[in-house]
């Protein structure tokens, strides 16, 4: 019974420990519809990122990551090399242009697909 509670316990403290690290942050990132919503909460799927939902209305990411395996500045480069703009990073040129005529935030020619 003993033993069983001493390993618990370190079994729980590992857990704590491990939790440390993560945090949630938002970032601004310009966007139209349902299609840059996909494609942003993609492009911040990389590794030490637990969770991305870009909100349309508000053009806010709530990003829930591990700070030990990645920072806020990679993901906001992760989404800007997919064509999107944040509130520090702008986004890649290349990608911008190859996106849906919908999702071409600084065109002016978003068709609401919301």
């Amino acid at each position: 019974m003993r033993l069983s509670l001493i390993i618990a316990i370190i079994l729980i403290a590992f857990k704590f420990k491990a939790q440390t690290g993560v945090v949630t942050h938002t970032i601004s990132v310009k966007g139209n519809c349902e299609e840059c919503k996909e494609r942003i909460e993609n492009a911040a799927d990389i590794k030490g990122v637990k969770i991305c939902k870009w909100d349309a209305n508000t053009h806010v990411a709530t990003v829930t990551f591990d700070s030990s395996k990645t920072t806020l500045e990679t993901i906001e480069k992760a989404i800007a090399k997919a064509g999107y703009e944040t509130a520090s990073q702008k986004a890649d040129p290349k990608a911008y242009a190859k996106l849906p005529k919908c999702c071409k935030y600084n065109d002016g020619v978003c068709e609401d697909k919301k």
